[in-house]
């Protein structure tokens, strides 16, 4: 091709990838004064694609870079390819950037060629762009007794205004229903890379047991009280009406059975992973939960956690009176004390993240700069702007942005 007097040129390179070929190529340019405009690269399998979009020096000879860029192509194994780029285009292009951008996150024990054909469908149909594709998760193995507790997640990075963002996220709802994964949909801003507060429920959050259905069924009340429990966390009646009915049934328990309890508590998949990096990467952590102290502060202990809220069990004489000391944290209490823990953190609200199942979560998952609804009853689900069901509560590090390679066993000691 001609090359007119500084012009705008695409250069795309392609061919198995090897050590130097972006130096290469770069120092080429560099020789002939080229100014580059853009550059960015991909590697799938040792297959290389290389973009390089430069601007010709004025009165320079451009088919001398052309020629010295396909002779060094030629040297180095790969294939490259030139497309002249008007000024209008670019111009465009640019413009572009000023466009709102977003961050989806599909994430499942599996992903296939349909549920990414379906979501990048949607993007399509909202009128958004993708810029980019990045796998989060390791390499596959092809042995399937290596994939077991597996996760499989990639981030998508598109750009532009959707034309109905709401509706965009029901489609996005009823994909994940359907195909079974999830879809994290997040704006893409300098808050989302600088999270710094997590708030956690407890009870089917970060174990997998409401506590006060263990503590009923030792004192023989089981079924009465899961009952409650189920109608309180599918938000039928009122939490701290529900609470009181629920201790009162616990009156005459032997306290002692608590420990039990606690040392027995089935922690939920990934959280010794999930609560390593956080802290290892700076998080403050916090427990918010509407069940009980004693089972919160041995969470606390076990994983050297910053805050814990609970409910406190009245004791007298070594048994439960069925009766409760202080405020009950409820759903308004638990906004509180994660926008409380945010100022005594000096950190924006934005920077928050707030992780529940049940009705009760919902204030504090609206409130926080990331909610995610996990393993959440329908209501919460439908209503929280994010939620994660498909896999372990480690699941929430792809949601942060964080790749398998920065959380290797090394980064964790």
């Amino acid at each position: 091709m001609e090359i007119t007097n500084s012009e705008i040129i695409l250069a795309t390179i392609s061919g198995e990838d090897r050590p130097g070929v972006t130096a290469s190529l770069a120092q080429v340019l560099a020789k002939h004064d080229a100014f580059i405009l853009d550059i960015g690269q991909a590697d799938i399998h040792r297959s290389l694609t290389l973009g390089i979009m430069f601007r010709t020096k004025k009165n320079s000879d451009g088919g001398g870079i052309l020629k010295d860029l396909l002779f060094k192509a030629y040297e180095m194994g790969v294939t490259i390819r030139f497309t002249p780029i008007s000024d209008e285009r670019y111009s465009k292009w640019v413009k572009m950037q000023g466009k709102d951008r977003y961050i989806i996150t599909l994430l499942g024990r599996v992903l296939t060629a349909k549920q990414i054909a379906a979501v990048s469908t949607i993007v399509a149909d909202q009128g958004l762009n993708i810029d980019n594709i990045v796998r989060l998760t390791g390499r596959i193995p092809l042995e399937e007794s290596e994939q077991c507790c597996r996760n499989a997640c990639v981030e998508l990075s598109v750009r532009g205004t959707p034309d109905n963002k709401r509706s965009m996220q029901q489609e996005f709802l009823r994909l994940s229903s359907e195909l079974d994964f999830d879809i994290s949909f997040q704006e893409e801003s300098m808050f989302r890379r600088m999270r710094r507060v997590i708030c956690f429920d407890m009870d089917s959050t970060l174990i997998q047991t409401e506590v006060i259905d263990e503590l009923a069924v030792k004192a023989g009340v089981g079924d009465q009280v899961k009952e409650i429990t189920e109608l309180a966390m599918q938000g039928k009646i009122d939490f701290a009406e529900s609470f009181k009915q629920r201790i009162k049934l616990l009156k005459g328990l032997d306290a002692s059975v608590m420990q039990e309890i606690a040392e027995n508590l089935p922690i939920t998949e990934g959280l010794d992973r999930l609560i390593a990096v956080l802290k290892k990467v700076g998080f403050k952590i916090a427990i918010l939960s509407g069940g009980f102290t004693y089972f919160g502060n041995y969470l606390k202990e076990k994983y050297q956690l910053d805050y814990m809220y609970a409910n406190e069990l009245e004791i007298k004489d070594g048994k439960l009176t069925g009766n409760y000391i202080g405020d009950i944290v409820d759903a308004e209490r638990k906004a509180e004390l994660l926008k409380l823990i945010a100022q005594v953190e000096k950190v924006d609200i934005r920077q928050t993240v707030a992780v529940g199942d049940g009705a009760n979560d919902l204030l504090m998952l609206e409130a926080a700069g990331l909610g995610i609804a996990f393993h959440a009853k329908p209501k919460v689900v439908e209503t929280a702007e994010q939620s994660l069901s498909s896999v372990g509560i480690d699941g929430i590090l792809y949601f942060l942005g964080y790749k398998d390679s920065m959380l290797d066993e090394e980064m964790l000691r």
